[in-house]
């Protein structure tokens, strides 16, 4: 029997964060994370359609509020040595981004049903994907100004805007010691001859003006450099599996 040919290595590096605050400057010291606004107004500078952002930090347990309509829960991750798939990704345990929008005009940012609402009762923690009851949540809740059309140009704003204020933080997770982290997993796409090729075929929507799907990013789970399935014609792609581990495919609905 042929052996097994290992076509690309991924290397995930976990640091767990234990604390998030909100402070003058972004940084990360023994498991506390501190966020800073000041990257709020450029980011407004750069967005006409945009009335403002608010970030607020959400503690473990800690979901009786109202939050508007979700758009997306995000990882901070971001790639340290190779391209999305392979190479080294350092990541961020216990803590996400969870991205929400509204318009002035009080409409809200989602199609085929918005849920905004009460944040315990509008997600399911603990699921693949979502935070767990013991993660921080960094809100990122943007608001647009009155008069701009409900189009598929209104959530990519959103989503390139909370980009723009996760880089500076995936900069520091990026330079951080390897050897420091707490959890340490390698990932590998094989060729194994003489067994059964697989294939896992997932449908993705891309219709409609705001439901669309991002592919291949810069960063893991990222929005810079990424391409629209709506804008690639809705055609099969090939990812592979460890693309689709690293953070290919983004949600942008």
């Amino acid at each position: 029997m042929e052996k097994e040919i290992n076509l690309r290595r991924l290397v995930i590096k976990s640091f767990h964060i234990d604390n998030v605050l909100l402070g003058d400057e972004n940084s990360v010291d023994k498991g506390n994370l501190t966020i800073s606004r000041r990257s709020l107004d450029l980011i407004l500078q750069k967005e006409e359609a945009i009335e403002s952002i608010n970030i607020n930090v959400i503690s473990p347990k800690d979901h009786n509020l109202w939050v508007n309509s979700i758009m997306d829960i995000i990882p901070i991750s971001t790639k340290v040595l190779g391209k999305l798939g392979e190479g080294i990704t350092h990541t961020f345990t216990g803590v996400y981004v969870m991205l929400t929008g509204v318009s002035k005009d009080g409409f809200q940012l989602a199609e085929f049903g918005s849920s905004e609402g009460i944040l315990k009762d509008v997600i399911f923690l603990g699921r693949a994907g979502t935070p767990s009851k013991n993660d921080f949540i960094i809100n990122f809740d943007v608001t647009f100004k009155r008069g701009y059309a409900l189009d598929r140009n209104l959530p990519r704003v959103a989503h390139r805007s909370c980009d723009r204020f996760i880089q500076p933080i995936r900069e520091l997770l990026k330079i951080m010691d390897g050897r420091t982290a707490t959890e340490f997993n390698e990932y590998y796409d094989k060729i194994r001859p003489e067994k059964k090729k697989v294939v896992i075929i997932k449908q993705i929507a891309g219709q409609g003006a705001m439901y669309d799907n991002q592919l291949f990013p810069k960063e893991p789970s990222g929005f810079d450099g990424g391409r629209s399935i709506i804008d690639m014609g809705n055609m099969p792609i090939i990812v592979t599996p460890n693309e689709y581990r690293d953070g290919a495919l983004r949600a942008m609905t």
